[in-house]
């Protein structure tokens, strides 16, 4: 009986010991130390801070700057862009093609838009990464293209290409919001 009595007061000890040393641990403390170990997500996302007036048609010309040596690509081109937006996702739509696809905005800062799109065809992955500056009724930008061929066998990457054009976007009609 002594020694569960004796092993309870320890526990409550080392239980009273514990609870007093995490009060002396300030906030200031646990960031310094990085003693915190999540990290919150809250706020708006990432489309949602995209501007409304990208929203709407857009004629794009593409200039080819480097293709690593592929003459796959285009050297330049002529598009049309449909930029819409229903709640927190972003369409893009070519009607020149018929492409549709969800865009993923990596980054907004005021003007500077980046997003992605990934697409996948037969045995091969296009990802297409743009970033714009916005400037009214016109933006400018950069759009990166990864076209990476996968084995048939084990679907691993056999060859990967690259090109990077020039963007010039100017606005053909207003925004396409859809609430």
């Amino acid at each position: 009986m002594v020694i569960i009595v004796r092993k309870k007061i320890l526990a409550l000890l080392i239980l009273l010991i514990s609870v007093f040393s995490l009060q002396t641990i300030s906030y200031a403390d646990v960031m310094n130390r990085n003693l915190l170990c999540y990290t919150l997500k809250t706020g708006i996302s990432m489309e949602e801070r995209v501007p409304n007036t990208f929203m709407g048609t857009w004629r794009v010309t593409s200039k080819l700057l480097d293709s690593g040596g592929s003459s796959i690509f285009k050297l330049s081109g002529v598009d049309l862009w449909n930029l819409s937006r229903s709640g927190n996702v972003i369409n893009l739509s070519n009607p020149f093609t018929g492409a549709s696809a969800s865009i993923t905005v990596n980054y907004v800062d005021g003007s500077t838009i980046r997003f992605t799109r990934k697409g996948n065809y037969d045995n091969k992955i296009l990802t297409d990464t743009v970033e714009l500056n916005l400037d009214g009724e016109r933006f400018t930008g950069v759009n990166t293209l990864t076209l990476e061929t996968l084995s048939d066998v084990n679907r691993s990457v056999i060859k990967t290409e690259t090109a990077r054009y020039s963007l010039v976007g100017e606005k053909i009609s207003g925004t396409s919001i859809m609430e």
